[in-house]
């Protein structure tokens, strides 16, 4: 007896994998600096790190975010050293976050409206990761190549099914 899959909805047909599972497939923990750090030691963990972005935790909590963006136009431009200046001068302290409920798309739209390319995800007042632009890019293009897939396969299923009936 030829045993078929359950038929999926259009909604679990079109679902993205959910934040949880997007970090879960991420390195285990997040790079982070304290607010009283000094940029230089900031830039040095980014460079040790190959990344352009840390979180800042003050006693665990989220307080803020720094990237190269942030030395290059508040310590470089404004003709101060990287070793005088302490992250929490010149850090994002309005961090904006998203939690685990949020969506792909949704997650998407905040990077462009808020012109920024990493969003750290927040549960229950803990940082639980960051999920980079790049991130998101990876899952939209494997979301798309997985119904493209099952597109194809529909499409052959039906094509084989309506041969078998003549």
């Amino acid at each position: 007896m030829e045993r078929k899959s359950p038929l999926k909805s259009p909604e679990q047909l079109l679902a993205y994998r959910s934040l949880q599972e997007l970090l879960a497939a991420k390195p285990a923990g997040v790079h982070a600096v304290a607010p009283t750090d000094s940029v230089f030691a900031a830039l040095r963990s980014m460079a040790d790190n190959q990344i352009g972005f840390l979180v800042v935790l003050d006693g665990g909590k989220l307080v803020g975010v720094f990237s190269e963006r942030d030395y290059a136009r508040k310590v470089e431009l404004a003709g101060k050293t990287a070793r005088d200046v302490l992250v929490r001068d010149v850090m994002v302290d309005k961090v904006v976050s998203v939690t685990p409920e949020h969506t792909v798309p949704q997650c998407m739209a905040v990077m462009h409206d808020k012109s920024f390319r990493h969003l750290p995800v927040v549960e229950n007042g803990r940082l639980i990761g960051v999920l980079s632009i790049r991130d998101l890019l990876r899952e939209i293009v494997a979301h798309h190549e997985r119904l493209i897939r099952n597109m194809e396969l529909e499409q052959l299923t039906m094509l084989s099914s309506g041969a078998s009936s003549y």
